[in-house]
């Protein structure tokens, strides 16, 4: 079943529970109802270096397993098999005993990473802050939503009152649902995310000229309504591969800064563009502009429509 997000990272987490020993917990990612064909390689000293058939938990494939490491792991090298060949990335939260956690992420360019034998905050910040950054532009629905506000709010301050909000409003949620205040199921909560570009489509066809309609004149409030549903779907994402329980501060303000980050960095594409197809544009017949936004909303509605029904019969 395809979605409107990328495949999410895998995870692998390595928790000390003794001098030699570890837990070791492997989430490989879903493709087509199997287990990625990836696998996580332990350093040398540990005994099993690969864990056992995955199980699947509805949302990923897990495999635990406790692994005996004869000598101290810090500056020994971990690895994950088979990343190459793939589109995605994985991130590896490492807990010691005596000293921080560190997180760092493989991806098919670093397949193999040496474990940091003094960990600091910033590895933490850098990674959860990147797999922000990437979530927001794998994120097609999240994206689609902007670009539908874009067509529709042609008044330049109130696109960005409309932004703001609803930048304020995702960072709201995302804070509550990752530190289990608040709690929402993940599959009403994207077909919401996928009625609210439904709407925006079904106000751009509505939309005539000379006229100003509501989601126009305060497209904030829509925008906030919507924000902190979109904001339960970044948390799941997040939640999907945890915080480090010292570092969660942290890690949540790197992730929703790295959210922010990459918004703004569509957003500014996004203006670019539109502001260069107007230059174009201004030669094109006078029928083309009238014809060009309903066309530019049905195909929104058509695509967000795609994407409701298929959460819907996921339910």
């Amino acid at each position: 079943m395809s979605t409107a997000h990328a495949l999410d990272p895998g995870y692998l987490d390595l928790r000390q529970l003794s001098p030699n020993t570890w837990q070791v917990l492997w989430r490989i990612p879903d493709v087509n109802g199997q287990p990625m064909r990836i696998d996580a390689i332990l350093p040398e000293p540990c005994t099993p270096r690969q864990g056992t058939q995955p199980v699947f938990d509805t949302v990923a494939w897990v495999s635990t397993w406790i692994a005996d490491c004869e000598a101290e792991i810090a500056g020994q090298t971990v690895s994950i098999k088979g990343l190459e060949r793939q589109n995605n990335d994985v991130l590896l939260r490492v807990q010691p005993l005596d000293t921080a956690i560190t997180t760092l992420r493989f991806t098919p360019d670093t397949l193999t990473l040496t474990l940091p034998e003094n960990p600091t905050t910033i590895s933490v910040f850098l990674s959860y802050f990147q797999l922000g950054f990437e979530h927001i532009l794998e994120g097609w629905d999240h994206l689609l939503f902007v670009v539908a506000l874009f067509v529709l709010v042609r008044d330049p301050w109130r696109l960005v009152g409309a932004i703001t909000a609803f930048t304020v409003a995702h960072s709201i949620t995302l804070a509550l649902a990752t530190l289990g205040v608040l709690r929402v199921p993940a599959a009403p909560v994207e077909a919401v995310i996928a009625l609210s570009i439904v709407f925006l489509a079904l106000e751009i066809i509505k939309h005539k000229e000379g006229q100003i309609r509501l989601s126009e004149q305060f497209p904030w409030i829509v925008c906030f309504c919507f924000g902190l549903l979109h904001g339960l779907g970044f948390a799941g994402a997040l939640s999907e591969i945890g915080l480090p329980s010292q570092d969660i501060p942290t890690a949540l303000l790197a992730f929703n800064l790295g959210v922010e980050a990459g918004q703004l960095a569509f957003i500014s594409v996004l203006s670019v563009a539109i502001y260069l197809w107007r230059r174009v544009s201004r030669s094109s017949p006078a029928g083309f502009h009238a014809v060009i936004k309903p066309v530019t909303g049905y195909a929104i509605g058509c695509v967000s429509i795609y994407w409701l029904v298929e959460r819907v019969s996921g339910f």
